[in-house]
């Protein structure tokens, strides 16, 4: 396997765009990749694009690549598309890395692309809820319907429609909730902890132009914003939204031709859940362990690091499987402030998940454009102070209890 380089990303605005096409936006990101990397589209040799739901919000499946490239006159090379839930873009990448560390191309493409966005919210909600083993959820619910029979509404840690779990907002809220609630009876983390996270994000988000939301918050406000399911407020979870994002990826020992400041992929990993025993690593343990060892570096090396904060807890909680602090002392990382941009271990400078925005398909491609930025020097108000290594973290779907896919990436100038 040969080295290889990101020479050019560009993105969107996160936000609801619902008179913007999924070419339009994906239009956008693709010129400003290109234009990064002053490359011409003649010379791309392939091309990777991850979507996750316009076959459920907009009917177009299938060829979802193929019709928003052709709209910019990208066509004639193979193109890929990749499903995989939240991490749809971020396996689009892996596989673009893979086609050019195997020596089979040159010049790789990798797009993420979604709109979230529809004018039956319902309609969104369905379809991130369709990131679930469905036979399965429909046999809990079902047997939870049949369990309750006074019609109290009492449900444990099952999300229930009835309720407004994948009717008013993601059912994976009820979830992360739960995983919440898990961790505090087991370490003390407090939910206070848990807002503290969503504060530092919003802070980073404002600094942020293509973050989807940019007001700042107290932890007051965090803790006072509408409830959605205990101990998650509306400002700890991850918004809907629409948006794109691109990367041009080509060999490193071609990259001086197109850039003077090239960022190196010194790993790139996927994975899936999968049955274990008590005890073994679970998923994000095993894939962040493998990218550790293939880029040859381990948490203490990381300058910047954008992860998948779908919900304030879920941040919280990958501090820990990450490896930057021990089991259990999340909160306290969280409580030093030693995450946020400006100190010793930044986390999210993008505004994350929950400020920057989630439209699903386009979160991983989105997370490697932030640590291009970053280790380029060109991330402005929210520049981490001399970054070298940076790494992403992306999950997606939920099979079991544990992400159905997760994919890392590790960087470095």
């Amino acid at each position: 396997m040969r080295d290889v380089a990101v020479v050019g990303a560009g993105m969107t605005k996160f936000g609801k765009f619902l008179d913007r096409s999924m070419k339009d936006l994906a239009g956008e990101a693709v010129k400003g990749a290109l234009n990064s990397a002053g490359v011409d589209k003649s010379k791309l040799e392939v091309a990777v694009v991850g979507n996750a739901t316009a076959g459920l919000i907009t009917g177009q499946e299938m060829i979802r690549g193929q019709v928003v490239l052709r709209e910019i006159g990208i066509g004639g090379i193979p193109i890929i598309n990749t499903e995989n839930a939240c991490a749809s873009s971020s396996t689009a990448f892996h596989l673009a890395w893979l086609y050019v560390a195997s020596g089979m191309y040159d010049m790789a493409l990798a797009v993420g692309m979604e709109k979230l966005y529809h004018e039956d919210k319902r309609r969104s909600f369905q379809a991130i809820g369709a990131a679930v083993d469905v036979e399965w959820m429909q046999q809990m619910q079902a047997q939870m319907k049949a369990a309750r029979g006074d019609g109290d509404g009492a449900r444990g840690d099952m999300p229930s429609p009835e309720e407004g779990a994948g009717e008013k907002r993601s059912m994976f809220m009820d979830f992360y909730a739960a995983f919440a609630r898990q961790h505090m009876a087991k370490y003390g983390t407090t939910k206070e902890q848990f807002a503290r996270v969503a504060v530092k994000n919003h802070f980073h988000g404002s600094l942020n132009p293509h973050a989807q939301y940019r007001e700042v918050y107290s932890l007051e406000d965090v803790l006072a914003s509408p409830p959605v399911a205990e101990p998650l407020t509306r400002l700890m979870c991850s918004p809907i939204g629409d948006g794109a994002a691109a990367v041009v990826l080509c060999a490193a020992e071609k990259a001086k031709q197109f850039t003077s400041k090239p960022v190196y992929v010194r790993a790139s990993t996927l994975g899936s859940g999968s049955d274990r025993q008590p005890g073994e690593p679970d998923l994000t343990q095993r894939i962040v362990q493998q990218a550790y060892e293939q880029a040859g570096v381990g948490p203490e090396d990381l300058s910047v690091i954008e992860l998948h904060d779908a919900s304030a807890p879920a941040e919280l909680v990958l501090y820990e499987e990450l490896g930057l602090c021990a089991p259990g002392e999340g909160g306290k990382l969280i409580d030093s402030k030693a995450t946020y941009f400006d100190g010793p271990m930044p986390v999210n400078t993008s505004g994350g998940l929950i400020s920057k925005g989630h439209p699903i398909g386009a979160t991983g491609v989105a997370q490697i454009y932030e640590i291009f930025a970053q280790l380029r020097g060109e991330a402005g108000d929210r520049q981490v102070r001399s970054p070298k290594v940076g790494m992403t973290e992306n999950g997606g779907g939920m099979v079991k209890g544990e992400a159905a896919a997760l994919s890392v990436h590790i960087f470095s100038v």
